[in-house]
């Protein structure tokens, strides 16, 4: 841009040596009353030329320079001086791109960045307002001649903030009730989607919406008094839910406490128990070394026992078939005696016994003899 100025006042300057240069030829070289007028009037339309040849663009500010012959547009965005051919070659238009407030508050409509407050119809069919919506919006930079083109010079663009804001966010907060207009997560998710739509409507000719600023909706007294006690009621509810948070947490340390006692009381009936046990084991393991110690000597005493009765019923066999043999030789011997030895064994044998004969039947040859033991002899 320093260079666009210096190159101005050198061509200026050049203009002017030439002025001179022509009027020494006209007049020979000499000085008069004439002369002065050509070079004041020289330097008046050269004065004229730079101001009419250079805009100044200042911070915040940017410049769309349209070339009237060929069409072309062509924008600025750096503060400093652009240069613009005169005679109706160039014309420049300097807009406004720092951050501007559409204002909607009061009963009337004062310009076009100023107008009457937002009233709404909720889907339950119910009426509010906002007392002073705020909508902050700027030029973006780089889109300057799509403003210029779309909104004609000058501020023709900020005509469009006053119905396209009033429709979009009167339709968004329309689809909210009553009630969930008065919640604030429902209120900001309204805000954001009219955001949305603006930009999405607005971007397309160079204008961005940065922020939306709105109040609480404001109803008739009686529904503001139902919000009133409603709000109240919330706050209740709030602190209801608070209490029951505590008590949960009361709750939890609680059953904490006795999870923890009753672990406790676990861990040592545990112990106790693995130690009764263990004691049991052991002692199972010494009774049952005890028994197979005890079975082994009873068995042990039992072969020897079994050993020394087998042998005993052996010796007893052989005594018996001793004996056997020595009262059969006694018989067979004494059945080879004569009656007479026989009577006489007999004899020996009832020693001292008395024997009782009385017949019970009148036979001459009796058949049956009874002998009486009487006292201890055979």
């Amino acid at each position: 841009m320093a260079q666009q100025r210096k190159s101005g006042r050198e061509s200026g300057g050049q203009i002017l040596g030439d002025l001179q240069g022509k009027l020494k030829s006209v007049t020979g070289g000499g000085s008069s009353w004439f002369d002065w007028v050509w070079i004041g009037g020289a330097l008046i339309a050269g004065l004229v030329l730079m101001t009419t040849s250079f805009t100044a663009i200042e911070p915040g500010q940017v410049a769309v320079r349209i070339n009237n012959v060929t069409g072309g547009l062509v924008t600025v965005t750096q503060p400093g001086w652009i240069t613009r051919l005169p005679f109706g070659i160039h014309s420049v238009y300097v807009l406004d791109a720092s951050p501007q407030t559409f204002s909607m508050h009061g009963n009337k409509t004062v310009d076009d960045l100023e107008v009457s407050e937002l009233t709404v119809r909720a889907s339950d069919g119910s009426n509010f307002h906002f007392s002073d919506t705020t909508i902050i919006f700027q030029i973006a930079g780089d889109e300057a001649q799509t403003v210029v083109r779309d909104g004609g010079e000058e501020r023709g663009y900020l005509k469009w903030m006053r119905p396209y804001a009033r429709a979009i966010l009167r339709d968004e907060f329309g689809r909210e009730s009553t009630i969930s207009v008065s919640n604030p997560t429902k209120f900001g998710e309204a805000t954001e989607r009219a955001k949305s739509r603006l930009n999405e409507l607005l971007g397309v000719h160079g204008v961005i919406v940065t922020q939306i600023v709105t109040p609480r909706p404001q109803f008739n007294d009686e529904y503001e008094k139902l919000i009133e006690e409603r709000n109240k009621l919330g706050n209740q509810l709030e602190v209801i839910k608070s209490n029951l948070a505590a008590a949960e947490t009361s709750r939890e340390r609680r059953l904490a406490e006795v999870n923890r006692d009753q672990n406790r009381q676990i861990q040592e009936k545990r112990t106790e128990l693995e130690s009764a046990l263990a004691t049991a084991i052991a002692a199972q393991a010494d009774a049952t070394r005890e028994s197979d110690t005890y079975k082994i000597s009873k068995v042990a005493e039992g072969q020897a026992s079994l050993s020394a009765a087998k042998q005993q019923a052996a010796e007893l066999r052989g005594q018996l078939d001793a004996l056997y043999r020595a009262r059969k030789a006694e018989i067979d011997a004494f059945r080879s005696q004569p009656v007479e030895r026989v009577m006489e064994r007999l004899g020996e044998r009832l020693r001292g016994v008395t024997i009782a004969i009385e017949p019970w039947a009148n036979d001459a040859n009796p058949s049956r003899v009874e002998v009486e033991k009487i006292g201890g002899a055979q």
